[in-house]
């Protein structure tokens, strides 16, 4: 179920906070798995992508579709992000 979106600049920043924190919490949890080891963040994250892409073809999942509403998402929370920056 997707999170709600916030509704303050003080949840905007928050739910930042919240995602790069998971997503440093995932790249790093694949980064020290043996099969995901890689030598540069970089690197790690590129075949991440390419894993999940993967996963995507054998569970007839969107692979693409996926990208571009995460896009959209992205920039939603990017705008309420750098709104609260400026404020």
């Amino acid at each position: 179920m997707p999170n709600p979106e916030p509704t303050t600049s003080d949840d905007a920043e928050a739910a930042h906070e919240a995602a790069v924190r998971r997503a440093g919490e995932a790249l790093q949890t694949y980064t020290l798995s043996a099969d995901g080891w890689r030598r540069s963040p970089s690197e790690t994250l590129q075949r991440l992508l390419a894993d999940l892409q993967h996963w995507c073809d054998d569970t007839q999942r969107d692979f693409d579709g996926a990208l571009t509403r995460s896009r959209t998402h992205h920039t939603t929370e990017r705008a309420a992000h750098q709104s609260r920056e400026g404020a």
